[in-house]
């Protein structure tokens, strides 16, 4: 089939790509790389089956032509990560919905099949877990920038069902959980490459808060290997579910982790959210998914654990430093 990535250069879409053509699939990734990195899909460069375009979902001429042409669309393209969300607000939001609006817009003009992707951040300060598809969101005020990507996430939701409630347009709705994995970066505030990449240079790790909230982490490898396969399910279409892994540790815990896994010497700093991330901000105690109905529909059940990741994230730092030094010393 001929499949388009939005957002493809990213940390999740180029993983997907990879999965993608590796089934056999031709894929065009288009990608404005202002999250996204070309070293993530500069190895399927040159490939028959890959396309690069470099430019934005806000393109609507383009885009119209390229979903016009394609069989199925995953739509990875978003503003990602804590700190762009709370430095950037307005951006967060337009970047989310607009492209979102744009691209659902043309799948149901020529009936093609799309995945949005959605985040655990819509479920907000609910304090039931595990997560279910069909619990009540609770978010905060709105002038707390830190939901303003929860809202527009969330709004995503409401449009793409809108548009399968009105015309049937086969589109699925994927709550994605803390995917972490190879190629993540800590720019953006993910936790996982900024606890690996101290450690392993023995430097102090910061744990925003006191420690104890609790997070469960997803290898992008099984994610990607649950998203594969949501478009071919007709059961899937019209749904909100769930992907991730329901392995829980707190924050604190998962410094320790980084530090024994590396071998490491540092330290742990604890500073708090107004230091972080400036004054009022409010965080998540508990962000835990029910897998159920993703396993029920897909058979969906992740394999890797947070040791894994935390090895395999370590194991690319050390690839690139390794690269770096040996060009230093060219």
């Amino acid at each position: 089939m001929k499949i388009l990535i939005t957002g493809g250069a990213g940390f999740v879409g180029s993983h997907l790509a990879d999965k993608l053509i590796g089934q056999g699939h031709d894929i065009t990734v288009i990608d404005d790389l202002s999250t996204g990195r070309y070293s993530n899909v500069e190895h399927l460069e040159g490939t028959k089956h890959f396309r690069l375009i470099i430019d934005t979902v806000l393109n609507e001429k383009l885009m119209e032509e390229l979903i016009r042409e394609t069989d199925h669309v995953y739509h990875m393209a978003s503003a990602v990560g804590v700190r762009l969300i709370m430095e950037h607000p307005v951006k967060t939001i337009e970047t989310i919905f607009r492209g979102t609006d744009v691209v659902l817009g043309f799948c149901s003009r020529y009936r093609k099949r799309v995945l949005i992707p959605s985040t655990s951040e819509v479920y907000g300060k609910s304090a039931t877990v595990p997560f279910k598809e069909d619990d009540d969101l609770l978010t905060g005020p709105t002038d707390k920038h830190r939901w303003a990507y929860a809202c527009a996430k969330t709004l995503d939701e409401f449009l793409a069902l809108a548009h399968w409630k009105e015309t049937r347009l086969p589109v699925v709705v994927v709550r994605l959980f803390n995917t972490v994995g190879p190629r993540q970066t800590g720019q953006y505030g993910m936790v996982v490459p900024r606890f690996v990449e101290a450690a392993l240079t023995n430097e102090t790790i910061e744990v925003h808060g006191d420690g104890t909230q609790s997070r469960c982490f997803g290898h992008v490898l099984d994610i990607v290997e649950g998203l594969t396969k949501l478009l071919d399910n007709t059961a899937c279409f019209g749904q909100v579910i769930n992907l991730g892994n329901d392995e829980e540790v707190t924050i604190k815990q998962l410094a320790d982790k980084a530090i024994l896994l590396a071998a490491s010497s540092s330290k742990i700093r604890f500073v708090p959210y107004d230091e972080a991330y400036g004054e009022g901000f409010e965080d998540m105690q508990r962000r835990v998914p029910s897998l159920a109905k993703a396993g029920r529909l897909i058979g969906y059940k992740p394999t890797r654990t947070l040791d894994d990741i935390i090895n395999d994230v370590a194991a690319e730092f050390r690839k690139d430093s390794a690269g770096q030094s040996k060009n230093v010393a060219n």
